[in-house]
């Protein structure tokens, strides 16, 4: 029923930038927590960022200080902006909502950070 599409994704040098956004079909407030998750080839799938109704932000220690999640509501949008891009950060990466009676995820958007 609710419908999550992702964008954004590229190929970039090392040391660059990229804006991921999540397009949600509807309120993204109806949702206790979005979160951006990636999974790397060979390697299980890991949650990069997320952020509750409430407004707090999470993020795993390998991108503390790198990427920043956002929202707004206006546009049902929840992005993630990625600086200081590293090899290690090429993955697919999914958007995911969660309420109670639902857990929603996107088809992916592929990251690609190469010399």
């Amino acid at each position: 029923q609710v419908q999550l599409v992702e964008s954004g994704g590229g190929l970039v040098h090392p040391g660059g930038s990229l804006r991921l956004s999540c397009a949600a079909s509807e309120t993204i407030f109806s949702f206790n927590v979005m979160g951006w998750y990636r999974q790397a080839p060979g390697k299980q799938r890991e949650l990069v960022a997320s952020i509750t109704l409430g407004g707090t932000a999470t993020y795993t220690d390998a991108v503390k200080g790198r990427f920043t999640i956002s929202r707004d509501g206006a546009k049902n949008t929840v992005s993630l902006r990625m600086n200081s891009l590293k090899p290690e950060d090429t993955a697919v990466y999914y958007c995911n909502a969660n309420r109670s009676v639902e857990d929603i995820w996107g088809r992916g958007t592929q990251v690609t950070v190469s010399a």
